[in-house]
């Protein structure tokens, strides 16, 4: 463009003056300085300064004078990427818009107003437009990497991954392996792994780590690894990220699980212990451990770890299911009641919960209570071999003939072999 640039090797000038005062702290000395400048300087001069005031975050002056220097060379396309630059940063986007428009198709920076503008209208979820502007410069400069990038950002965000993972690819033909400090390989690894092609992605993210063992691409490998059921490499990635960042919370239930996958149980309880020393309020966690212990038979610490679970969220159904089915098998009737009761009272619900009412209640010897319990279970569960088995011993007990038969004669018609069925079906149709 013009000589904007010819004062840039004069040791002091009025610009350079401003900013030895804004890095002295002095701020009435420097805006007088502003002041100078934008009513006598040389277009030399605002160009510096605006440059230097723009990157030192004094974007409303650095606006002032890109908007001067605009008077003088409207047709500038430099100047007007600058300033929408500049307007982006004082969140005003559509006047920043209106200066990227106004670039010619011929103007050397067209390429640069076409990214710039893509990228404002993407970040206003206008992926359309945002395409439309990147494919136009894809057009404009074929084959530039940084447009290609832009456009596999794109289609990643949108979850569009074969469309993203054809253009990183671009990159990589063209021999980068990074651009505006993004991982190519790791991008592409994400990619493969959202698509569910797990195995694909594999090979990318072993590349990104031979460049840099950064923690977010160990945990994209280490759960695309678990995700293809390579779970010993799983462990050793897992290991390695909670042993750099011990507080990357969401790597241990996956560590955990790996360990799990491999009949590993004590390392797997100690993996998601360690990990609730990291997150004492991941109720996820809890959740795994509970069952990791029902697993290893110590149903004491299992209960411990769903009841902590709940506490979190009293709405955890998944906890409280598996804790009520836990208390269940112990016979433990009032605890029973209580728990469903208390989960309830948070406003959640599950059928499971009225038939194992139903079998508390009816322990309890509160008949009552577990005839209705037992009736709302039936809606529910009137086709459940194991409902229906509950249900009908409490009928026949209760020597409630005619309901009894309709459930035994419902057992004998899906299994007519069973005998303890038979036998009870021809003794109700007797009495």
């Amino acid at each position: 463009m013009i000589q904007l640039k010819e004062m840039r090797d004069h040791q002091v000038n009025a610009s350079t003056q401003m900013i030895q005062y804004l890095h002295e702290g002095k701020l009435e000395q420097a805006l007088n300085e502003f002041s100078k400048i934008k009513a006598g300087g040389t277009d030399d001069e605002k160009f510096e300064l605006a440059e230097e005031l723009f990157q030192l975050g004094f974007h409303e002056h650095a606006k002032e004078l890109f908007q001067l220097l605009i008077q003088s060379y409207p047709d500038e396309g430099e100047l007007k990427v600058l300033l929408a630059e500049t307007l982006v940063e004082l969140d005003d986007t559509e006047e920043a818009i209106l200066q990227l428009d106004d670039i010619s198709k011929g103007d050397e920076f067209y390429p640069r107003s076409l990214l710039l503008a893509a990228d404002l209208y993407q970040m206003q979820g206008l992926y359309e437009v945002s395409e439309r502007k990147l494919l136009l410069a894809n057009r404009t400069l074929p084959g530039e990497p940084i447009i290609h990038f832009a456009l596999a950002e794109l289609y990643n965000e949108q979850g569009k991954f074969l469309e993203a993972i054809r253009h990183y690819k671009e990159i990589t033909k063209a021999g980068l392996e990074e651009v505006a400090g993004v991982q190519i390989n790791q991008r592409l690894g994400e990619c493969y792994s959202a698509g569910g092609a797990f195995e694909e992605s594999l090979p990318y993210y072993e590349k990104a780590l031979e460049n840099n063992r950064e923690i977010n691409t160990l945990f994209g490998y280490g759960f695309t690894a678990f995700q293809s059921a390579h779970y010993q490499t799983a462990i050793e990635i897992f290991s390695e990220l909670v042993e750099a960042d011990p507080e990357y919370h969401s790597a241990y239930t996956l560590l955990a699980k790996a360990y799990e996958h491999e009949e590993r149980l004590d390392d797997a309880m100690d993996a998601a212990e360690n990990g609730l020393k990291a997150d004492p309020f991941n109720k996820e966690l809890y959740l795994f451990a509970g069952k990791l212990a029902l697993k290893q038979g110590n149903e004491g610490k299992s209960e411990n770890y769903l009841r902590e679970s709940i506490a979190i969220d009293p709405n955890y159904l998944e906890a409280g299911l598996l804790l009520n089915r836990l208390l269940i098998k112990q016979e433990r009737a009032e605890d029973v009641i209580e728990l469903i009761q208390h989960i309830e009272n948070a406003g959640e619900s599950d059928p499971q919960f009225r038939w194992d009412a139903a079998k508390a209640y009816e322990w309890m010897e509160e008949f009552d209570k577990a005839s209705n319990e037992y009736t709302q279970a039936y809606v529910v569960y009137n086709d459940h071999i194991d409902f229906l088995e509950d249900y009908g011993a409490f009928l026949l007990e209760e020597s409630r003939v005619k309901e009894a038969h309709t459930i035994y004669a419902k057992l004998v018609k899906k299994d007519p072999t069973n005998a303890d069925w038979l036998e009870r079906l021809e003794r109700l149709e007797q009495m």
